[in-house]
């Protein structure tokens, strides 16, 4: 086809043709790949390389020294250009670098959005980036000593360049890996060896492979489910099949997400809660990359604790919102958290405040409550490590123990997350904070980005905390209780999680 040639206009002038203007924006689109690729650390060119693995061949890959290099393989090969740069923003998605994206006109919304759609990378493949992503040194160490025999020795020998500083033989998680497929020793359809290792070493990253195998069953079920028994033999079948009616998704898309309270109840009468510092400054920042507006209130009685209920209960505010959270740092004992005054509060009672009819301007919107105080009032008392529990006498009221099921009230879109089981102890580090606190926190962190909704999240949470030990035979098992009519899904935050804020582009 003939390239368009400038023209000269009346007066005089060149008029730009198509011909210039799509050099134009090729020229813009290089500059913007150079612009990224000055802000790419040797670890981000890594991470990219093996996200790339399914686009390039191995011997393209091995001589990528920096990102332009990968670019503009990807470029020749078909997958990235100006027209279309979805794959780089998802790519510099995947190993969380938002500012570097942004360069590229997107958000993270926006990456999230056309995920289902465009992308690319596939979940085994972001797996096994999530594993390379959460192995320490320590569990490298040991995953390799462990594979040592199916591994061929040549293997062992450093891999990166003289001079560097490399623990591990100079491998890194992604160059295991990378052997591992290139030995045929892992695949897509075969996991076996690396879930082994990781049993064995790392309940953490056997985490990562289970939610994986999890996830990839229920979309072949689904598959299944769709097609009904003999559609290939009745011409038309499909036109019949009605669709599944779509699980309800909680409206959270408004300006303002809501309001977040933290009743931190640090100093009682006759102890301290060293340790829940930690905790509340923790949900202050990942409530408030969330989007919600987070008040936090420090040693409340239980008189003072009903009396801020009743507040927020009457708050007009509320209908302008889209969800209400609740967590509570405190003592406990059965279907109660203590004030500082050490006089018991009932669960029930608290969450009661924002029923339909007590707040209508809530209704039908979703309420959450997180409670980090013990069930019980077995004390055990580890070093550095302590139980939210008192020993005192309860009124005769709270000595039998309260079901779970009649903490929460009967109303609908509650959603209860409780640290422990009904009768136990949960635990709290007095420098590190608590167990389902700070797990809570970290699975927000990682898994809303990912479009998880808060009932799957609760559920790594679970896993999480369930598999802790103190080292002295101390174990926590959370429980949520919920009468939630459909998904609360947190909107993807444009901006990083807040641990990783402080970095740089």
């Amino acid at each position: 086809m003939e390239r368009t040639r400038p023209t000269t206009g009346s007066q005089g002038r060149e008029t730009v043709g198509p011909s210039n203007m799509e050099d134009d924006a090729k020229l813009k689109f290089r500059q913007q790949l150079l612009s990224i690729n000055d802000n790419l650390g040797t670890g981000d060119v890594a991470a990219l390389k093996f996200l790339c693995t399914d686009f390039l061949s191995c011997r393209k890959l091995e001589g990528v020294k920096l990102g332009i290099d990968l670019f503009d393989h990807l470029i020749d090969e078909g997958f990235l250009s100006a027209e279309e740069p979805f794959l780089l923003a998802e790519l510099l998605y995947k190993i969380n670098r938002p500012l570097l994206f942004k360069t590229l006109g997107y958000t993270s919304k926006k990456v999230q959005e056309c995920l289902h759609e465009k992308g690319r990378v596939s979940p085994y493949r972001q797996m096994l980036f999530e594993l390379a992503e959460n192995t320490t040194n320590m569990t490298m160490k040991e995953i390799i000593f462990l594979l040592q025999d199916k591994l061929p020795k040549r293997s062992t020998a450093p891999l990166c360049e003289e001079g560097d500083k490399c623990a591990n033989n100079g491998k890194s998680p992604l160059d295991l890996l990378t052997l591992l497929e290139k030995q045929s020793l892992l695949r897509e359809e075969d996991l076996e060896i690396l879930e082994k290792a990781c049993e064995m070493v790392s309940h953490n990253l056997l985490r990562v492979i289970n939610r994986y195998k999890k996830a990839k069953d229920n979309k072949a079920a689904n598959v299944t489910q769709a097609i009904p028994e003999r559609s290939l033999e009745l011409p038309g079948a499909f036109s019949n099949v009605k669709n599944e009616p779509k699980k309800k998704i909680y409206k959270m898309d408004g300006p303002h997400r809501g309001f977040c309270l933290v009743i931190n109840n640090v100093k009682f009468k006759s102890s301290e809660r060293e340790g829940s510092q930690k905790d509340a400054e923790e949900l202050e920042r990942v409530f408030t990359w969330l989007g919600l507006d987070v008040i936090i209130y420090p040693d409340q009685t239980s008189e003072q604790i009903i009396e801020i209920m009743e507040i927020w209960q009457r708050l007009q505010d509320h209908k302008d919102r889209n969800c209400f959270i609740c967590c509570i740092l405190s003592h406990g004992e059965s279907g109660a958290i203590h004030g500082t005054d050490e006089k018991p509060v009932s669960i029930r009672r608290i969450m009661s405040h924002f029923t339909a009819k007590n707040c209508p301007q809530l209704a039908g919107k979703p309420k959450l409550f997180f409670i980090q105080a013990c069930q019980g009032v077995k004390v055990q008392r580890p070093v550095r490590v302590e139980v939210d529990a008192q020993v005192i006498d309860p009124p005769p009221m709270q000595q039998q123990s309260v079901p779970l099921s009649e903490s929460i009230p009967e109303d609908a879109d509650f959603l209860l997350g409780l640290a422990t089981i009904d009768g136990c102890v949960a635990i709290r580090h007095i420098m590190q904070g608590t167990w389902y606190i700070q797990a809570l926190c970290s699975k927000l962190r990682l898994l809303v980005p990912r479009g998880e909704d808060i009932l799957s999240i609760l559920e790594d949470v679970n896993e999480e905390v369930a598999t802790r030990d103190n080292g002295e035979g101390v174990k926590q098992m959370p429980q949520p209780a919920y009468t939630l009519r459909g998904k609360v899904i947190f909107p993807v935050p444009s901006d990083p999680p807040p641990s990783e804020q402080h970095q740089g582009i």
